[in-house]
């Protein structure tokens, strides 16, 4: 290999080493925030929604249900109803782009391990038979904004319920 080329791949391993310890940082720094939140904690009970996506979520105190939360975050199909028929298209795609991205991580992260363990609710299993698995990812992600939204305006935890919060899980 020409000398050249070898110092060009070391200055390259020597960013990516300088970058890894970087993230390594930040990572610890999210971690030891999301145990000292109270806020935090609570949304980690929902299968799904880790560090990051609870410190990405607004103050639920801006919407006035969970539904307008959901649709801030672009997780809504469009309304095309008239005349009294009801037709709803795809997700809007408004509001925080990253967030958004984070959820329907998460829910796709959910589907793979209730698949994986056999362990899907009734509802998730059905959407899965009705839905191609992004759009069932999309539909878990709208049910976790809004669960969010009300674990974070009641001040409970999703292990509070008498069921599982995520339909993603049975009991």
């Amino acid at each position: 290999m020409p000398e050249l080329a070898q110092e060009l791949f070391i200055s390259q391993a020597e960013e990516y080493a300088e970058l890894e310890k970087k993230i390594a940082d930040v990572e610890a720094k999210v971690k030891a925030w999301q145990r000292n939140d109270e806020r935090s904690i609570r949304l980690n009970t929902i299968p799904g929604i880790g560090p990051i996506g609870s410190a990405l979520l607004p103050a639920p105190e801006l919407f006035q249900s969970g539904r307008q939360f959901a649709a801030w975050i672009g997780l809504t199909p469009k309304d095309h109803s008239t005349g009294g028929k009801l037709r709803l298209g795809g997700i809007t795609r408004a509001g925080d782009e990253a967030l958004r991205a984070v959820l329907v991580a998460g829910a796709t992260a959910v589907i793979h391990q209730a698949r994986r363990s056999g362990k899907a609710s009734r509802w998730l299993a059905e959407l899965l038979t009705r839905k191609p698995p992004k759009l069932a990812a999309v539909a878990l992600a709208n049910k976790m904004a809004r669960i969010a939204w009300k674990l974070m305006v009641s001040g409970q935890t999703d292990s509070a319920k008498s069921g599982p919060a995520i339909p993603g899980f049975a009991a």
